[in-house]
């Protein structure tokens, strides 16, 4: 007769019974870091670890993505944070997003920083390129027509680019009731906002309206590239400069990054060199030969207009 060791029985099932519920913690255990993992926590960095860039949307969509993307890539080799563009729809969106930190790192327009560090305690501008010191906006019309003058704009059409956007409205409306213009009662109609700069001069290229204001580096870089056909629109009024284009960063980097973060930012937007080939492509991207630093208070003339015209308040 087989004989049952009942002692060897009971320790067998037991270890039989320990041995599965190792292998399911095992299992469990893996499943769990598997799921925090892809949610960006446990045992990682936190929700801080990936770096999130933006910039406003005044130009096509694939030249902004070329042009953030490839500043991502150079922020995460000099940073060793992993760094992700974040695209917004508009220039609103890009405000909201910085708000929110859904973005981290902003490339803004003088309107855009303002409001975007109003809306986040703590945020500063941190770099702008040299130009950025003394931007211009240019006014342009179809090249049949005898404008010369800002005056001379009164019953035409017209049209402004993004409605948030410093260089193609906020400037330029300034400097139109500096000359007796009204924007909304001396045009023909109310004006239009094509959205972004290179719109803005194909919508006056086209016919579509008589005259625009937009960026004047924009307009340069289209008239460089041979895209701009100057017998049908032409510049006739630069304004005065004004502080314009920054980079600013959220006030709370340093906590969500590490001590001494933002300033690394900094270290490394000012490091960009043209000498160096990988550097150079980024900055000619912004139209730039380096990038210098800035701070708030440059900016407080441009609050002061957005207040006034009640773009702001």
């Amino acid at each position: 007769m087989f004989h049952v060791d009942q002692g060897s029985a009971c320790k067998r099932r037991n270890m039989s019974t320990a041995t599965r519920r190792a292998t399911w913690a095992l299992i469990l255990c893996v499943l769990f870091l598997a799921a925090a993992t892809a949610l960006g926590g446990c045992g990682g960095e936190g929700p801080g670890e990936v770096l999130q860039i933006g910039g406003i949307p005044d130009q096509e969509a694939a030249k902004l993505a070329r042009r953030f993307n490839t500043v991502a890539d150079y922020l995460r080799d000099e940073l060793d944070v992993q760094v992700e563009y974040v695209p917004s729809v508009d220039y609103a969106a890009l405000v909201t997003a910085f708000k929110n930190g859904d973005v981290h790192l902003g490339w803004f327009g003088g309107l855009t920083g303002v409001q975007a560090r109003d809306a986040s305690p703590g945020a500063r501008a941190i770099a702008q390129r040299p130009r950025d010191t003394e931007f211009h906006s240019v006014f342009v019309a179809g090249s049949d027509l005898e404008v010369t003058s800002l005056e001379d704009l009164k019953g035409l059409t017209f049209t402004f680019g993004s409605e948030s956007s410093t260089s193609g409205h906020l400037m330029p409306r300034h400097f139109l009731l500096q000359a007796g213009v009204d924007a909304d009662a001396d045009f023909q109609g109310l004006p239009g906002y094509s959205g972004s700069h290179d719109k803005t001069w194909k919508l006056v290229e086209s016919g579509s309206f008589q005259a625009g204001a937009l960026n004047e580096a924009v307009w340069q870089k289209a008239v460089d590239d041979g895209k701009v056909d100057l017998g049908k629109v032409r510049v006739f009024f630069t304004t005065p400069p004004y502080f314009d284009y920054n980079w600013s960063v959220r006030g709370d980097l340093d906590q969500a990054f590490g001590e001494g973060f933002t300033q690394r930012i900094q270290s490394a937007l000012m490091s960009l060199s043209p000498s160096q080939e990988g550097e150079k492509e980024i900055l000619d991207l912004f139209q730039a030969q380096g990038f210098v630093p800035s701070d708030n208070g440059n900016y407080e003339a441009i609050e002061d207009v957005a207040r006034d015209l009640g773009i702001i308040r």
